[in-house]
């Protein structure tokens, strides 16, 4: 565990969590608990892990968009957007971020973690972009990171899967956030071999960095 440094106090600050390869409802059950339980003064979190194979469907999730899912797991769970499949070689990042302490609105906070991964990308010479219609991050017309949050108490969990070194045919089990046949790449496919570990701590950083600035522009224009 490690805490990366967004403020001058504690409660400021971002405590970074790496949990490995981690099952996906545990993970979900302890963020809910995290998030029902937190005091005004407790430190926000990222955590950083891998999923094994799942399917997960948002609140508003169709299960028309779940096609042919197979021997992996379909979870109906509470975060906004359709259906996203989990697996092996993704980077998850879940940010455990009390919004109304900082100053930031969900829109900015969704900016946040999808400006995380491109600056990430960036840093790698892959040009990507989002799109405000539908949320995550984009090369071309690929989706290679998916973002999804839910807000309670003020609070944020849940957040981004950043596609790293996958095997992408799950995918196509699927329709992707209820988009049919919507491509998804991985950085491997376009042509960045990088450590899952590595892409985590970049995506992190990044992360942190954008919520310091957004929390500092929404604190000087108060």
């Amino acid at each position: 565990m490690s805490v990366i440094q967004t403020g001058a106090v504690p409660a400021a600050r971002l405590r970074l969590r790496k949990l490995g390869r981690a099952e996906y409802e545990p993970t979900w059950r302890a963020m809910q608990a995290f998030t029902a339980t937190r005091g005004p003064q407790a430190e926000d979190e990222l955590w950083i892990l891998e999923h094994p194979p799942i399917f997960t469907l948002g609140v508003s999730g169709r299960k028309s968009h779940v096609l042919a899912p197979g021997g992996i797991p379909v979870l109906s769970v509470d975060r906004g957007g359709q259906v996203t499949y989990h697996g092996p070689g993704q980077v998850v990042v879940y940010a455990l971020v009390d919004l109304r302490r900082r100053g930031i609105g969900v829109r900015r906070m969704v900016s946040a973690l999808e400006n995380s991964v491109i600056r990430v990308l960036a840093s790698h010479g892959i040009d990507a972009h989002a799109r405000r219609e539908a949320p995550g991050v984009y090369v071309g017309d690929a989706k290679i990171a998916a973002v999804g949050l839910r807000v309670r108490r003020g609070c944020t969990y849940h957040g981004l899967a950043f596609n790293i070194a996958m095997d992408l045919e799950p995918f196509s089990r699927i329709n992707p956030c209820g988009y049919a046949g919507l491509r998804i790449t991985d950085l491997r496919e376009q042509g960045v071999e990088l450590p899952l570990e590595t892409a985590g701590q970049q995506v992190a950083r990044m992360l942190a960095d954008e919520i310091r600035t957004a929390s500092a522009n929404a604190a000087s224009s108060s």
